[in-house]
């Protein structure tokens, strides 16, 4: 905890800016597991705030950053997210910019008079957010601190549309933030005292960098990490570059990174400012102290810094800690008290088991991790959307996909509280693992538009312009009887290929029948979620009846024992040759992401082959671990080196199958166009079949005769030769 600072309060004010982003309902109360007392995270939190404030008590703003409900904990989701909004008002937030989750139940839930704007105490901003052209809520508030004057204006990311169900969002509009937020700070430093002067400007942004900076690095490294992340322009480089000046302290959230970085301040030569994110669920507390000069309204942050919640100190009884800070801080009881009510509210239906697993089935690194990776989490509920809407009574679904932000949480094979024995999962983790209550659809899409969708991981606007910040990828969660190939090498929009399903090469005009949430396909009208605009292209939308959480009850009750697949649904494969190769040519590929190793109990596999059809190993290599810059694993790769080979002697050019095969059970099919050697003497026809997606008419020859490739061309990205993308 950083001293307070001194000042002359003659001549200068300070003011205390706490911040916390994604809180997201984590409401945790406190346990005990083989006799001894865990603490509260939520009591923890709100020791860590009411420490921040001690300091400086009467000086303190606390300002959210959104997303403080939606895809919550049980013990906060079963309860209307009531629960989340108590211990907020317990800590007595000054003001909250909405995030996009406080739309996830329409935004009749947020306006003045709706549930939310009833149940909270403090104001939700949003700047940025019209209603049938009308702003739907305040865009900012101000507070007389030490004398000054603090204006927080509050906007959420322009991308709601995508992140939430459009059916509750007809006549909403998001606007830029940071075009929003200028044109406030404007005004309330106009000289016009009608509109609210304002000596200190505090922007909360619901939008955030997505770059991973170690947590109060030294701000030589913070700006090496993030200055190249906001010149690169995006959501994150309009708020540092074109925030106005007026503007003195930028808080984000959204992306669920840590960073306290001193930006640069546009127009002003050597100035800088706070840019602040706090992590998530509770974990961090940012701190901003300002020293304001009351003459002329210049405000400097004398402190900044991300404090991490408080942990009991080595050597001091657990519940012993816990009681002091509700002892020392009436803020801190008052929390306490409303989680252990929510908690015994939420036990009452929360702790009845609903399945078991055999295995770990986790998100990346056992949280909300990172969304461009394949998970074991991800992979078993698109297979429970496939199996839950199989029948056609249901939707007739083939396949299931679900985007990585669906899928919350795990299913941890450990028991914890109060289950007594491994391998035990319970409602209360079922709603945590899905906690947004989607209703399931299914859609028909075709071979081509399934192609689009995957390409569509790399993330654009509706326009086609590629995200440069922010989640740039998603990988979505693929029920396991899909697999396909990318090179992230290659252009955008000609990176996929080789789908298969169930075993068969997708064609591009085959009709697919798809389940997945409401959510993601923008159903009814709807945005289609998470920018995978393809979608909008179905037909034959099917309401399967069924809400998320409903089915994946079912499904845990038809399948006692569930176990998690580690294997993967695609590789990145880079290195295959441009053109078709002949018969007996060396290969070289360089395959990554074989594995799925941030997912708990999964490893990294040993080898991995190339396998001609009929299972002739063709080449085999080593698989090599990359770690991230904590040491901790990555992906996987290996470099192969295999034999193109054809039975054919007819001198033709066809697609030959291979199939990528790894220690850990992965099997990737993927075609190579092949031209065969021709026989010496003898008229003959040579016909070339590039039947894989992805590939195109490839030329079939031979030494006395025409040859003819038949293949599925992927329209734009037909190459003459050889067509593997």
């Amino acid at each position: 905890m950083a001293a307070p600072i001194e000042v002359d309060p003659a001549t200068t004010a300070v003011v205390n800016l706490l911040h916390f982003n994604d809180f997201h309902g984590r409401i945790v109360g406190s346990s005990v597991d083989e006799g001894t007392f865990i603490p509260s995270t939520t009591t923890l939190f709100a020791g860590t705030i009411e420490q921040l404030r001690a300091d400086y008590a009467s000086n303190t703003l606390l300002l959210s950053g959104g997303d403080s409900i939606g895809a919550s904990n049980f013990t906060s989701a079963s309860q209307d997210d009531e629960p989340a909004i108590d211990v907020l008002n317990a800590l007595d937030v000054s003001a909250s910019a909405v995030g996009n989750h406080e739309f996830d139940k329409g935004v009749d839930d947020i306006v003045a008079g709706g549930r939310v704007d009833l149940l909270a105490d403090f104001p939700y901003l949003s700047a940025n957010v019209t209603l049938d052209g009308a702003p739907i809520g305040p865009a900012y508030e101000t507070f007389e601190v030490d004398g000054v004057t603090v204006a927080v204006i509050g906007a959420v990311t322009e991308q709601t549309p995508s992140l939430v169900d459009g059916s509750g969002l007809l006549g909403v509009e998001f606007a830029d933030p940071v075009t929003a937020i200028n044109g406030i700070a404007a005004e309330l430093t106009d000289g016009n005292a009608a509109n609210g002067e304002a000596e200190v400007i505090v922007a909360e942004i619901h939008e955030g960098s997505q770059v991973n900076v170690p947590l109060n690095a030294p701000q030589a490294e913070q700006q090496a990490l993030l200055g190249p992340d906001a010149a690169a322009g995006g959501v994150f480089g309009n708020m540092v570059n074109n925030l106005s000046a007026e503007v003195d302290v930028i808080f984000n959230g959204h992306t669920q990174r840590a960073y306290s970085w001193m930006a640069p301040v546009p127009g002003v030569p050597g100035a800088t400012r706070p840019v602040v994110q706090s992590n998530e669920y509770s974990n961090v507390v940012g701190q901003v102290v300002l020293a304001v000069d009351r003459a002329s309204g210049e405000a400097t942050a004398e402190v900044l810094t991300n404090h991490q919640r408080l942990t009991v100190p080595a050597g001091e009884d657990p519940e012993a800690f816990q009681t002091g800070l509700e002892e020392t801080y009436p803020r801190v009881a008052a929390v306490s008290t409303i989680v252990e009510a929510a908690e015994e509210q939420a036990a009452i239906v929360g702790n009845q088991e609903v399945g078991t697993i055999t295995g770990p089935i986790t998100v990346p690194a056992e949280s909300n991790g990172n969304r461009g990776e394949e998970s074991t989490a991800a992979q078993m509920v698109a297979n429970m959307y496939r199996d839950q809407l199989a029948s056609d009574t249901r939707g007739g679904a083939e396949i299931g996909i679900v985007n990585p932000g669906g899928v919350r949480d795990s299913f941890l094979y450990e028991p914890t509280a109060p289950e007594t024995a491994p391998g035990i999962v319970r409602l209360a983790e079922a709603n945590t693992m899905l906690p947004f209550i989607n209703n399931l659809w299914s859609i028909t899409l075709t071979g081509a538009q399934l192609d689009q969708l995957l390409e569509e991981q790399w993330q654009r606007s509706a326009e086609g312009v590629p995200f440069t910040s922010g989640r740039t990828y998603l990988q979505l969660g693929l029920s396991d009887n899909v697999t396909y190939v990318s090179d992230p090498s290659r252009p955008l929009d000609d990176r996929v290929s080789d789908i298969q399903i169930d075993g068969a090469f997708v064609a591009p005009d085959q009709q697919v029948r798809i389940a997945s949430a409401s959510f993601l396909m923008g159903v009814n009208g709807g945005t289609p979620g998470d920018n995978f605009w393809a979608f909008a292209g179905g037909t034959d939308e099917r309401d399967s009846g069924l809400v998320d959480q409903d089915a994946l009850l079912g499904y845990l009750g038809d399948n006692p024992g569930l176990a998690p697949d580690y294997s993967v649904r695609h590789v990145d494969l880079t290195g295959l040759p441009a053109a078709a190769v002949t018969d007996g040519t060396e290969v070289t590929i360089d395959v990554s992401q074989i594995d799925r190793i941030r997912s708990t109990g999964a490893s990294a596999s040993e080898w991995l082959e190339v396998r001609a059809a009929d299972g002739t190993v063709l080449g085999t290599a080593a698989v090599v671990v990359e770690n991230d810059g904590a040491g901790a694993p990555l992906r996987t790769v290996a470099t192969v080196t295999f034999t193109a080979a054809t039975d054919r002697e007819d001198g033709s050019t066809a697609a030959e199958d291979y199939r990528i095969v790894t220690s850990n059970g992965t099997e990737i099919p993927f075609q190579l166009e092949v031209t065969a050697e021709a026989e010496a003497e003898g008229p003959g026809n040579g016909n070339g079949n590039g039947n894989a997606y992805g590939h195109a008419n490839g030329q079939g020859h031979s030494s006395h005769g025409n040859g003819n490739g038949n293949g599925h061309d992927k329209g734009q990205h037909r190459h003459d030769a050889i067509l593997f993308y």
